[in-house]
């Protein structure tokens, strides 16, 4: 798979070493020149230039590529780069900030096909969007990080409640939330919870326990 990153910071660097481990062809967009030469000496196709205009894109391959990447702190710069990405075809996935506004978030949502928040999920989220990824995994992503899905159990305390508004553990973080039989996405902050919905949530190891019970129907450790 071909992937086209725009930004070579924090979120981008990580997601593009990641998908380069295992065996997509990566090209870097950046505009700042710093970055680039740390992309290509980290091995990386890099093209100096903004993310928003297509001439660096077209450089970087995007008529031919499967996914585009907008990872820069400029939402801008990111929408940009994946309203070209749509143009040619591609997957598109768009970072915002977590503290946008819900408006914000439904301005962008319905022209791109997955929005990440690296400060909830970071490069391994980009990643999985990029590639189209389930999220109906448990997976560890970092030493003491776990993705644990869950099902919000008839009579949990949980029900009709906004996910902004769950009891859970300060580090954890709902990253995903799906209706019963349908598919898993980034919800928005007004979405209350219904018996038989899913959530993937992000909680330290150590955590998860609390996690659970916050969407059981059962007391806590009982």
């Amino acid at each position: 798979m071909k992937c086209v990153i725009v930004g070579y910071g924090r979120v981008g660097s990580r997601t593009a070493q990641i998908l380069s481990t295992e065996g997509h062809d990566v090209v870097v967009v950046d505009v700042d020149e710093e970055r680039v030469d740390r992309a290509e000496s980290d091995g990386f196709e890099a093209v100096f230039g903004d993310g928003a205009d297509e001439a660096a894109l077209r450089e970087a391959g995007v008529e031919v590529a499967d996914a585009v990447g907008a990872f820069t702190a400029d939402l801008n710069v990111n929408f940009a780069a994946c309203t070209a990405g749509n143009h040619h075809g591609c997957r598109t996935v768009l970072r915002i900030d977590e503290d946008y506004r819900e408006e914000i978030y439904e301005k962008y949502a319905e022209d791109v096909d997955e929005i990440v928040y690296p400060e909830r999920l970071g490069a391994a989220g980009a990643k999985t969007a990029l590639l189209g990824g389930d999220f109906n995994v448990v997976a560890d992503l970092a030493a003491n990080l776990q993705l644990t899905v869950l099902e919000v159990q008839e009579g949990s305390q949980a029900i009709g409640k906004r996910v902004t508004e769950l009891d859970l553990p300060a580090s954890a973080r709902i990253y995903a939330h799906g209706r019963e039989r349908e598919s898993l996405s980034i919800p928005l902050p007004g979405t209350r919870l219904e018996a038989g919905d899913e959530v993937a949530v992000i909680a330290e190891t150590d955590r998860a326990a609390e996690v659970r019970d916050a969407l059981s129907a059962e007391s806590p450790h009982t």
